[in-house]
């Protein structure tokens, strides 16, 4: 099979009959072979009867849908695990992605051997209060992970090579960083193309704000992660000794003085009355607590064996 196309959705009923015959038609045309695997993540609508309308019309639909929401990362994943396809290209369902793009995305990743190529809605259509927090989210991203090529790590239109989504697992909220996800596990070849944005045609977006404050701090678990993960004694363990050490060697000072009054005769005072005793005392306690810490996370595999394992009501 030559391309598995993934579409999580939430309530996209009035685009998704439009979506599915611009696919259809784009995949006749260039005559792939293909399927299409809609992701229902608990929508509300009547998203999943029309997806069983689609099945029923033609076997190259696959659906699957969760009992509730979840969020896009889990609809991802899911669909990884079930794509055929050679190439797995991933898009909205809200219109604002064009299969036309499809096509391209194929031969890049075929015949120029990406791993991974990523859209750039180069020009948007979206308001200044979403435009502003990408651009600057997009410029983290590209310091952080390294990737320097890339200036839309969200863009929803991306294109994989199979063996790529099978080695990756995407959770919590983590679909913004795939790119990083696929360096990481070993994809280092990562591309990018200018794609066509297209304004919302139907309903309204599923994304607030809050979206950008919790990319954040996912960038940084991810950063931490990928770095210590593996190693938490690295980091955990390495500052610990150090705090451990450095407020050793400060309570060695104090206590010094002490005996150094001692042996000058000189008026006592009680190194409790000292706030760098308190201090050096505090400091010894925390180092050892970071060590053991990071010792700790040695022994602890920190990937849960049920983070992905979702309750899915239905799937055809």
């Amino acid at each position: 099979m030559d391309i598995s196309v993934v579409i999580p959705l939430y309530n996209e009923a009035e685009s998704l009959p439009e979506l599915f015959a611009w696919i259809q038609r784009v995949m006749e045309e260039h005559h792939f072979t293909y399927e299409v695997i809609f992701v229902d993540d608990g929508s509300t609508d009547h998203s999943w009867e029309i997806i069983e309308g689609f099945r029923k019309q033609s076997d190259v639909v696959r659906g699957i849908r969760f009992r509730r929401n979840y969020g896009k990362s889990p609809g991802l994943q899911c669909g990884f695990q079930r794509a055929e396809g050679d190439v797995v290209i991933t898009m909205d369902a809200d219109l604002q992605d064009s299969p036309d793009e499809i096509p391209e995305l194929y031969r890049m990743i075929t015949e120029e051997g990406y791993d991974l190529v990523s859209g750039w809605k180069k020009k948007r259509y979206d308001p200044l209060s979403k435009t502003i927090p990408t651009k600057l989210f997009n410029a983290t991203a590209r310091k952080v992970s390294g990737i320097h090529n890339l200036h839309d790590f969200n863009c929803g239109l991306k294109a994989y090579k199979n063996v790529v989504v099978k080695n990756i697992e995407i959770y919590n909220d983590m679909h913004r960083y795939i790119p990083y996800l696929a360096k990481i596990a070993g994809f280092s070849k990562i591309g990018e193309k200018v794609v066509h944005h297209q304004a919302r045609k139907y309903g309204k977006t599923k994304f607030g704000l809050d979206r950008f404050v919790n990319g954040y701090l996912d960038l940084i678990t991810l950063w931490f992660t990928s770095k210590f993960g593996k190693k938490p004694m690295h980091f955990f363990g390495f500052w610990g000794s150090v705090m451990f050490f450095l407020s050793f060697i400060s309570l060695i000072i104090v206590l010094g003085a002490k005996l150094v009054s001692l042996w000058a005769g000189a008026p006592l005072r009680l190194v409790t009355n000292s706030p760098y005793f308190y201090i050096a005392l505090t400091g010894m306690i925390l180092g050892t607590q970071m060590f053991l810490a990071g010792f700790i996370g040695e022994l602890i595999s920190r990937n849960s064996p049920n983070r992905n394992k979702y309750k899915i009501a239905e799937e055809i």
